[in-house]
């Protein structure tokens, strides 16, 4: 085990590192083969050589796996052409050599608004990798504890894996609060409001409404015991397994579409002691939702 690390202030390549057995992973694509985006130098933006993710495979409790780490220093983790190439790349070698699982340690706000088109167009395309693996029956485990949170793209194809992981400091959704306040305006969703922010996308709010299957400390080996548990944990793929998730997603929708506030939403799903949460650790709101909370998930 290790002294306690913060997963949150690691960089990409040391929470590879150090999640995965001691000396197992090996890069592919590292930044000595210079792959970079050909965008960002037209723009006269600084590139990665790694173009800001880190992917390859390795061992897990003797178990051999693909990985991929976003760098949240780099442009926020944002998604590019190459980025999301190496992604997709990543994925597709899954299929070839079947691993017990593949990680993805997400942290990003979305596709990069200098490369928008192409950003975009590579989350449609990890996203089909994505089912494409799980379809295979190789389980594709989300792991998000950085700072930057999992937004835009990311937070929709973080909803396509088999599992998600979060820390309880960690945050998920399809638009980030900067976005939300731009586009609708202070008074609908003020970005500096951080308890706001984290009751609305964070892990503890995302674990209670059943978007998040595991909540964890901000603990390096907290998610290394999870992922170890999750090794060839897949679920069943089929299109009526899809349909009957969306028709839970509409039903649990028009159950709380009169709600203001996230406090609101809990109370409805069970939580007697609503104000309560945000004091609450990993392992209290654990065993919250397993004594109070109704089946939301």
């Amino acid at each position: 085990m290790n002294p306690h690390l913060s997963f949150a202030e690691l960089n990409a390549r040391e929470r590879v590192i150090q999640l995965l057995d001691p000396g197992s992973f090996r890069e592919m694509l590292g930044p000595a083969e210079r792959i970079v985006s050909p965008h960002l130098s037209l723009l006269g933006v600084p590139y990665a050589f790694d173009d800001g993710v880190v992917i390859g495979s390795g061992l897990l409790q003797n178990q051999p796996v693909l990985i991929a780490a976003q760098e949240g220093r780099f442009m926020g983790g944002g998604v590019g052409e190459v980025h999301g190439a190496k992604l997709v790349g990543l994925l597709q070698r899954a299929l070839q050599v079947r691993p017990a699982a593949v990680f993805v340690l997400a942290e990003s706000g979305g596709v990069r608004l200098h490369e928008a088109n192409a950003g975009l167009i590579a989350v449609s395309e990890v996203m089909r990798a994505v089912l494409d693996v799980r379809a295979a029956g190789i389980p594709v485990v989300m792991l998000i504890g950085g700072a930057n949170g999992c937004f835009g793209g990311m937070g929709l194809i973080a909803r396509c894996a088999d599992h998600v992981v979060m820390s309880d400091q960690a945050r998920m959704s399809m638009s980030g609060p900067e976005v939300i306040e731009s586009s609708h305006g202070v008074e609908e969703f003020d970005s500096r409001d951080r308890a706001l922010v984290w009751r609305t996308t964070g892990g503890k709010h995302r674990y209670l409404m059943g978007d998040c299957d595991w909540l964890v400390e901000d603990d390096l080996d907290a998610f290394r015991d999870v992922a170890i548990a999750l090794l060839g944990q897949s679920k069943v793929l089929t299109l009526q397994s899809l349909l009957d998730e969306q028709r839970m997603l509409t039903d649990r929708l028009s159950q709380v579409g009169d709600c203001d506030e996230a406090t609101e939403i809990w109370q409805h799903f069970g939580v007697q002691t609503p104000d309560r949460v945000a004091d609450m650790d990993a392992e209290q709101l654990r065993a919250l939702n397993a004594s109070q909370v109704k089946g939301i998930s």
